[in-house]
């Protein structure tokens, strides 16, 4: 009902601002000085957001990017400590640039790489949490999330749940990623002693990735 009320009171006020009957342009009368003052906050909203992201984002992601050159230095070069907290040169670690750029792309990536830097240093529960942290941009990056969600669950033992990223993970379009974690699964699953999971994972591979890095060697799990 309060549906058909709404559009009642919409037919009603075309009318009032079509009808010949005298009634014409009374709605506008009425209400136009509140409707102009919407119009112009709509205006301001969308000039500000435009403004903001000119003016403001922009050069604050470019700045992130800058940044963050010395700390990927460290990264590409398996320097994973000083990646986060002390590259050199002055430049922050990945650790202080999510905090001083969050909400810019370089910010958002620096908690992946965070994670990562995390991760191959050991230290399970803060990659986890910068992992979570991470909003991935595309489906690649978002199955490589789940692929490292994954390795973190099973380095902590969590087999069950290393098992659930990585079935998320191979489900992804992607010719390299997927078979990847097609084998991660099938290595998984035997080591729970699921032996004919684990053929169907290889088998997949197989089937659907023969040209891939894994799918030449998956006759020898099979």
């Amino acid at each position: 009902m309060a549906k058909r009320k709404k559009q009642d009171d919409f037919d009603d006020v075309i009318v009032d601002v079509v009808d010949g009957s005298g009634k014409s342009g009374s709605f506008l009368e009425q209400n136009g000085k509140m409707l102009f003052s919407g119009i112009a906050l709509i205006a301001l909203l969308i000039g500000g957001y435009y403004a903001y992201n000119l003016l403001v984002k922009a050069p604050k992601q470019k700045e992130a990017v800058e940044q963050m050159f010395q700390a990927q230095f460290q990264f590409d070069r398996d320097s994973f400590k000083l990646a986060l907290t002390n590259p050199g040169g002055g430049y922050p670690g990945f650790v202080d640039i999510v905090d001083q750029y969050s909400g810019t792309p370089a910010g958002n990536l620096a908690n992946y790489y965070a994670a990562v830097s995390y991760l191959k240093l050991g230290d399970f529960d803060a990659s986890q949490s910068y992992l979570k942290a991470f909003s991935p941009p595309d489906e690649l990056l978002a199955a490589t999330k789940n692929g490292l969600m994954g390795d973190i669950a099973g380095e902590k033992g969590d087999l069950d749940g290393a098992l659930s990223y990585y079935k998320k993970a191979a489900n992804a379009n992607n010719d390299i990623i997927a078979p990847y974690y097609l084998k991660k699964m099938g290595l998984l699953l035997t080591k729970q002693g699921k032996a004919d999971d684990a053929v169907a994972a290889f088998k997949q591979i197989k089937e659907k990735y023969p040209n891939s890095a894994e799918g030449k060697n998956v006759d020898k799990y099979l």
